[in-house]
């Protein structure tokens, strides 16, 4: 054999009940979710898992009560039960107030070992999760499926009804209308408004949907502005100053809205900075500190320790 195949999981195997009956491991004799399970059949066998609500659908119960007691359970239970149903659920009861952190341990468990998370939040939600995943054991998965038409009718309703204060007869009305939905795309505001049904805010929802931008000039920030200013003087001998008369360039005070231009106009402007010569830092390197001169645009500080005492 393969070394493939040596490391591939065992094959789930197929426990066979009777039928409808959900399969129930002897330890959960005295559980009260027993009383819970309605509309199928149960009884006792020899199984791996607490519930076994399928051919290869194996469920473990777990009582966040009992697992603040018993942390170790739960690791223990999730051991044995290894690769057995290819379907593997850990139902939780949550029967705690503080229940945030011991869910999260168990997530984590779970997505480690490939388990499927449900939690129930009485002994009755908990035992129509049973009921109904043995009831549905054998439905296709169509049945939970999103069901939408492919015809051309259909598609234009999905298509329209999701635009705000757009209804199913309004769809009805514009193809009746215009026909086509490039149509409808170019039709005019007053094309719109004088249909049955079409008020001013509808149809302004409508033409923002069709014309309307996806990103515009709102999303811009100040910051951006001014850095985009910034970064086209740069090649100017001096920069202007932010907040300086040189700074407020038409360009930005086109694209600012009123609260900035605002700011930008009262912003005092900033001290310059000292001037860096990089002959003075080079020789004051060569000198110990008490020697070295002062930094450019600083003026010397005496030292008094009575000052610094006080």
């Amino acid at each position: 054999m393969s070394s493939s195949a040596t490391n591939d999981p065992p094959v789930p195997p197929v426990v066979l009940g009777t039928g409808n009956n959900i399969l129930i491991n002897p330890l959960q004799r005295g559980n009260l979710v027993l009383d819970c399970i309605r509309n199928v059949g149960k009884e006792f066998g020899d199984i791996i898992a607490d519930y076994q609500v399928g051919r290869t659908t194996g469920v473990l119960f777990l009582s966040l009560k009992y697992h603040r007691l018993h942390p170790e359970y739960v690791h223990i239970r999730v051991e044995k039960l290894g690769h057995s149903y290819t379907l593997r659920i850990l139902l939780i009861l949550c029967d705690i107030t503080e229940h945030r952190d011991a869910i999260r341990e168990l997530t984590k468990v779970c997505l480690i070992n490939n388990i499927t998370v449900l939690v129930a939040f009485s002994f009755e939600e908990a035992g129509h999760y049973l009921s109904t995943l043995k009831q549905f054991e054998h439905k296709p998965p169509d049945m939970i499926k999103e069901r939408v038409d492919k015809d051309y009718n259909a598609i234009l309703r999905t298509a329209l009804t999701s635009i705000s204060k757009v209804n199913k007869t309004d769809v009805e009305t514009l193809r009746t209308s215009f026909g086509s939905f490039a149509n409808i795309a170019k039709a005019t505001p007053e094309q719109l408004r004088n249909l049955p049904g079409f008020g001013q805010i509808k149809v302004k929802n409508i033409k923002n949907t069709f014309e309307k931008p996806v990103r515009n000039n709102a999303t811009r920030t100040l910051p951006a502005m001014i850095a985009a200013t910034q970064s086209a003087a740069a090649n100017s001998k001096e920069a202007p100053q932010e907040g300086s008369a040189e700074f407020l360039t038409p360009a930005v005070m086109a694209s600012a809205n009123e609260t900035e231009k605002e700011i930008l106009s009262t912003r005092p402007p900033r001290e310059p900075s000292p001037v860096w010569d990089i002959e003075l830092d080079l020789n004051d390197d060569d000198l110990p500190p008490a020697e070295r001169g002062p930094l450019p645009g600083h003026s010397p500080r005496p030292f008094d320790i009575d000052l610094d005492l006080n």
